[in-house]
């Protein structure tokens, strides 16, 4: 258990560092504000993402703009004019009117009637401005109306950035009264018709509960603020909408008579200044030039609407959560981006780490704001700022970590084929020493067939292009199967499947490796054409078994790699391929299952073995892969009208047998051919799936003798002295004529 444990550590051991390394680091830039501006600025963002809600019609506003102002003739608006308005207004019959103008002195005419209506009206309620130096700032209301209580404070809230995203309650005064504000006393009256009054939830100070909805105050580290002024009664202000979003009339359309009489009934109307000549323009969330700025009424109207809104409909107040959450949330996402990107440290190559190690946690980033937002609609201002530069952070350090580990590891180990075999050194420190483990793998290998005789005709700078561009593409398609590329052998590649991670598809993803590989010859030979050069084809074995797998070589210079039996069988079995054939033993196919189609079947008995064995001709593999070939058709060989006599002999592996064996080619194929041994009997005839050399002799005008030509022995049977080849190597001038010679016994 403790070493279960200690293993554990050591492979998280990035996470656990990094984890709280990050997240302490930001919530203490958060805690000395740095975050607080760009988290304003999400919350900004988030109001204008989400839809602008239904106009409350319970809320009017009367604004006087410059219209207004000309059409009466005087920059100030006498006392007259507002008495006129107010008693048009009264008529309606509104629950609440709410004055927003500073009338603390007569303008005259009309002063004395306009005394008469602030009198008389019992529902009217007029400005004071309570906050700031009281000799400068402050303004008292109307004397009138402040006789009577019916006063309401108009102070605004603004952060440092100059926008309004908090609204007042109530305030104390200099005196230590409180004061409602202005458009919580309007929604008051307003709630006061539906039976609806404030009541004080025990056990705090004085929190407001209004119809089942409970007025949490704000608090100066809420949402994204740190070291807010919480003075007063205040709560984050959810607005309706942007400017011009509440119904809204101007002076001169009461005066005149132009609305309804029963346009104001029941409603709360609001008067206000709303012309930009009138200096009253505030910014909010919604303002993102100058001409977006709402005026200081609509502000009030919509600090009125939340207060209705949450008391009558349940509409969400803006919510967020304590210290200790925000805390835990952050800590979250750094976890989240150290996790993700450790667990992705198997992927692609270090030059490309920025890129492909950071895909899930942009990813996660994503998840972060769709989650944030969707709990902003729900009325809950959870942070995005600070979880994100943490998740950002600890992905960024990881990647760091990782790049600077696998440089030193590469340093020390030379130049490891895969990225996963030094990740898993990385994870296993042990794995530094020489030495290896026994372990279940299904091993891949393969081999152009001819290559060798290619390769000598061609000059070397030819060679290494066609080898570098196969050996380039071969090894995209491997990757993308997760095969570990152990070793490039000239054309040859041995690729490991389960080390150094298992799987349990190990096997299956093999073959349906293999099939794409045999596909990807196609585009490769493609570009053979497009350069002028020979066709390729390969051959592909693959076996699953125990082998031993670790480092080996010595302490200057170590390899990763396997040894056994089953990694020379797997080589056998490949030296019985033809090109474009993927043959596999047994065991894989029990391993592979149903979902690989077989062609066909061979009895081999490869050198080393006891026993004969069945190998299996793959087709394709269906399942998720859905990977099939082109199913081939058999060879049709077409006797000749005049044989050609050649000398041919075995090759023992990479050796020549020095017995020459005299034949005739009595019939041709597109790609093979029928050889009669001149009554030589079967001990003429070489074993199936052997590698023979053949030469044609001179006098048949088709090339020197020097020309060899390679061939496999099919397992077609054949009448008596006789055998089938497919051809695995031919010179351009044999191959153009033996073409030509086959196109014309088809005709």
């Amino acid at each position: 258990m403790r070493a279960e444990l200690k293993r554990l550590i050591w492979e998280w051991r990035g996470v656990w560092i990094a984890t709280p390394s990050i997240a302490a680091a930001v919530i203490g830039l958060r805690l000395l504000g740095l975050l607080q501006p760009m988290e304003w600025l999400m919350f900004d963002r988030y109001v204008r993402w989400r839809p602008v809600e239904a106009v409350d019609h319970r809320i009017a506003i009367v604004g006087i703009d410059e219209a207004d102002v000309q059409q009466i003739g005087q920059a100030i608006v006498p006392d007259g004019i507002y008495a006129q308005l107010l008693k048009k207004l009264k008529a309606m019959q509104p629950r609440a009117i709410g004055l927003d103008i500073y009338r603390d002195l007569p303008v005259e005419p009309g002063h004395a009637e306009l005394v008469e209506v602030f009198a008389s009206t019992e529902n009217l309620v007029g400005v004071r401005k309570v906050i700031g130096d009281s000799r400068r700032e402050a303004v008292s209301a109307p004397p009138q109306l402040e006789a009577k209580g019916q006063v309401g404070a108009n102070d605004l809230v603004h952060d440092e950035d100059s926008r309004v995203r908090r609204a007042l309650l109530a305030v104390k005064d200099k005196n230590g009264n409180t004061v409602y504000s202005f458009s919580a006393y309007l929604a008051l009256l307003y709630l006061y018709a539906e039976g609806i009054t404030p009541k004080v939830v025990e056990g705090t100070d004085n929190w407001w509960w209004l119809g089942g909805t409970v007025f949490v105050p704000f608090e100066g580290n809420d949402g994204g603020y740190v070291r807010a002024d919480a003075g007063g009664y205040q709560v984050l202000l959810n607005y309706r909408g942007p400017t011009r979003h509440f119904n809204t009339v101007s002076m001169m359309d009461i005066l005149e008579d132009r609305v309804p009489p029963e346009w104001g009934r029941d409603r709360i109307i609001l008067i206000g200044a709303v012309g930009e000549s009138f200096q009253d323009l505030y910014s909010t969330p919604y303002t993102r030039s100058p001409s977006e700025r709402m005026a200081g009424v609509e502000v009030h109207a919509n600090i009125a609407s939340l207060i209705i809104s949450a008391a009558l409909d349940d509409r969400p107040l803006l919510q967020s959560w304590s210290d200790f959450w925000e805390g835990a949330w952050i800590f979250l996402w750094s976890g989240a981006g150290a996790t993700l990107t450790w667990k992705g440290r198997y992927t692609g190559r270090v030059s490309k780490l920025l890129l492909q190690r950071t895909a899930s946690p942009v990813l996660a980033g994503g998840m972060l704001l769709g989650s944030t937002y969707a709990a902003f609609l729900l009325g809950w201002w959870i942070p995005v700022v600070p979880p994100g530069l943490a998740l950002a952070g600890s992905a960024i350090a990881i990647t760091a970590y990782i790049a600077r580990t696998a440089g030193d590891i590469r340093q020390i180990f030379g130049r490891y084929l895969t990225d996963e075999v030094v990740a898993s050194l990385l994870e296993h420190p042990e794995g530094l020493k020489l030495g290896g483990e026994r372990r279940m793998l299904t091993i891949l290998t393969s081999d152009l067939r001819g290559f060798t005789a290619i390769s000598e005709r061609l000059p070397p700078e030819e060679v290494v292009k066609i080898l570098n561009y196969y050996l380039g593409y071969m090894a995209k398609v491997i990757a993308r199967y997760q095969g570990t590329i152990d070793e490039f052998m000239g054309d040859g590649i041995l690729v490991l499947f389960g080390a150094p991670t298992a799987r349990e598809d190990d096997a299956k993803r093999a073959v349906a490796c293999a099939v794409a590989m045999q596909l990807a010859m196609d585009p490769v030979n493609e570009k053979m054409k497009e350069w002028g050069l020979p066709q390729l084809e390969m051959g592909i074995g693959i076996n699953t078994g125990e082998v031993v797998v670790g480092n080996i070589g010595s302490e200057e210079r170590t390899k990763y790699g396997v040894v056994g039996a089953n990694v020379n069988l797997t080589y056998r079995i490949e030296s019985y391929t033809i090109g474009g054939e993927i043959l596999i033993s047994d065991y894989t196919l029990k391993q592979v299952g149903s979902i690989v189609r077989i062609d066909r079947q061979k009895r081999v008995q490869p050198k080393g073995v006891k026993q004969p064995i069945t190998i299996y001709d793959v087709g394709g593999i269906g399942g998720s892969y859905n990977l099939f070939l082109p199913k081939s058709r058999d060879e049709v060989f077409l006797p000749l009208t005049e044989s050609l006599p050649i000398h041919y002999t075995v090759l023992e592996g990479k050796h020549i047998d020095n017995n020459l064996v005299r034949g005739r080619l009595v019939k041709l194929s597109a790609k093979g051919a029928e050889i009669c041994t001149n009554g030589g009997g079967v001990q003429a005839i070489p074993p199936p799936l052997s590698n023979i050399k053949l030469n044609f002799v001179a006098a048949n005008n088709l090339g020197d003798t020097d020309d060899d030509v390679y061939a496999k022995v099919l397992e077609k049977p054949a009448d008596r002295d006789r055998f089938y080849i497919y051809f695995t190597a031919k010179p351009p001038e044999v191959a153009a004529m033996l073409d030509a010679l086959y196109k014309s016994i088809r005709r």
